[in-house]
C-alpha cells in the first residue's frame, strides 16, 4: 500500500513539474498585447524553465548536467516550483498559486519522509 502511495507522489512530482511548464506558457501568452511578445514570452519561459530543468534537476538529479544535492537542491527546486506559482498569480489569481504552491509543499515534505529525493 505505501510503495502505491509513494508511486503516487512520485507522479505527482511529475505533473507539478509539467504545471510549472505549463503555467508559465500560459502566463508568457497573457503578459501583452503585443503578439511578438506573447510568443516570445509564451514559448520562451517554459523553454527556460526546462532547460533549467535539465541542467540541474532532471530525473532528481541523476539525469542533469550539473545535478544540485542538498540544500542546493531544495532551493532550486523552492525557487523553480516557485516561479510556477508566481505564473499563476501574475496571469489567473492568488488561489490558484496557493494551491499549487501548498501541493508542491506536501509533496516535497513527502519526497523527504520517503527519501524519493
Amino acid at each position: 500500500m505505501l510503495a502505491t502511495i509513494k508511486g503516487a507522489n512520485a507522479i505527482l512530482m511529475f505533473f507539478l513539474e509539467l504545471g510549472v511548464l505549463i503555467s508559465a506558457g500560459y502566463w508568457g501568452f497573457t503578459v501583452s498585447s503585443n503578439w511578438v511578445i506573447k510568443i516570445v514570452a509564451g514559448i520562451g519561459a517554459p523553454a527556460l524553465l526546462a532547460v533549467l530543468w535539465g541542467l540541474f534537476a532532471a530525473g532528481g538529479g541523476e539525469n542533469a548536467t550539473y545535478p544540485l544535492t542538498g540544500i542546493v537542491r531544495a532551493l532550486f527546486e523552492i525557487a523553480w516550483f516557485g516561479s510556477g506559482a508566481l505564473a499563476l498569480y501574475a496571469s489567473i489569481s492568488l488561489t490558484p498559486a496557493l494551491i499549487f504552491a501548498a501541493v508542491f509543499a506536501v509533496n516535497a515534505v513527502l519526497r523527504l519522509v520517503w527519501k524519493q529525493v
